[in-house]
């Protein structure tokens, strides 16, 4: 009989984290340590790091919710529905039982990559700021060796975003450095169009979220006429439902959707997206969503399993100043996994 035991903990960031939802200094996320009675030893680790703001789940819930968990797991595991509302628990579970299944090494997907002997291209992560500080951060991307940049726009000025994309392209064509933006729904549909037209002109690989989620039918038609890919983030969080989520692609053709495990319902969740996707001719990649090491561990892992050629959006390790010991490292734009993996997580069983 197994039991979970769920431990909170709070990240803290290195420099804040600018959104077109505001600003984030703190991120809390809950390790859910599986293990059987009989030997608690042996556990498995997962991660729950639910976004305020963005993630369905309902946070106020979650106090009796774990209590619940804690005091008796089984229903848990034998009635899926009951955790439907609660992507980002699932995925704190599926990771956790994955885990231990495997060992308890915290080794969720066995491949080259886990055997440090290949990597993950990804790309670099501008966060919001000051013209100033994105020079600055969009600089320190470029000196570290990174081709493809993630830039999150939508909080400064849209004349000033602009002129940051000018003076990048002015020094890098678009065979030399890839540029992608994320506006995080910061676009009203009025204006969206308009506004991509004057993004296009920088040949930018795709831009995320350009309008806010739960407008199929706007986004549908941004989908149809934009000279810039459109990639759906926000839009599939919450969508649950394997029917749903196919009439949300049939309706809104987009050209890439981004998988977050921890926001969409974990791994067999996200795969049931990418095998909707791939048979509508819909690209994809794979991006973290603020999780600490211990969760951008089990996310990296699972992607290698995809085999995607696109730069994924794996570089969130580096933005706290708490974050929990890994074997993850980054040289250049190329993340990979130490042969000595060792488990980032030594929390005891009381």
């Amino acid at each position: 009989m197994l039991k979970v035991e769920i431990i909170p903990y709070q990240l803290h960031f290195k420099e804040p984290g600018g959104t077109s939802r505001g600003v984030m200094y703190d991120r809390q996320v809950w390790y859910f340590k599986v293990y059987d009675p009989k030997n608690p030893t042996l556990f498995g680790m997962g991660e729950c790091a639910p976004l305020p703001g963005l993630s369905c789940d309902p946070l106020s819930d979650f106090p009796d919710l774990f209590r619940s968990m804690e005091e008796d797991l089984l229903p848990f595991l034998e009635n899926q529905d009951l955790l439907k509302a609660y992507p980002s628990v699932v995925f704190a579970l599926e990771m956790a039982i994955l885990d231990l299944t495997q060992g308890g090494r915290e080794i969720w997907f066995p491949s080259q990559f886990t055997q440090g002997e290949d990597s993950i291209r990804i790309n670099g992560l501008i966060w919001m700021g000051s013209e100033e500080e994105m020079l600055r951060r969009i600089g320190e991307k470029l000196d570290s060796g990174f081709s493809c940049l993630k830039l999150k726009i939508g909080a400064i000025d849209f004349d000033s975003e602009l002129q940051l994309l000018k003076n990048l392209r002015a020094h890098f064509s678009e065979r030399e450095l890839e540029l992608r933006v994320d506006a995080n729904g910061a676009f009203t549909y009025e204006d969206a169009f308009g506004k991509l037209e004057r993004l296009a002109v920088f040949g930018l690989h795709s831009i995320e979220q350009p309008i806010r989620a739960g407008h199929w039918e706007q986004m549908a038609e941004l989908c149809l006429k934009t000279p810039v890919p459109i990639a759906l983030d926000e839009e599939l969080i919450g969508v649950n439902d394997r029917k749903e989520k196919e009439r949300l692609l049939d309706v809104i053709h987009p050209q890439y959707i981004i998988l977050k495990p921890s926001l969409v319902g974990g791994f067999r969740a996200s795969d049931e997206w990418i095998t909707l996707a791939e048979a509508r001719n819909t690209g994809w990649w794979i991006t973290s969503a603020l999780e600490s090491n211990l969760g951008l561990n089990a996310i990296a892992q699972w992607c290698y399993t995809k085999h995607s050629s696109l730069p994924q959006g794996l570089g969130t390790g580096q933005l706290f100043t708490n974050n929990l010991p890994s074997s993850l490292h980054l040289k250049g734009e190329f993340l990979s996994l130490s042969s000595e993996n060792k488990p980032s997580v030594t929390f005891k069983v009381e």
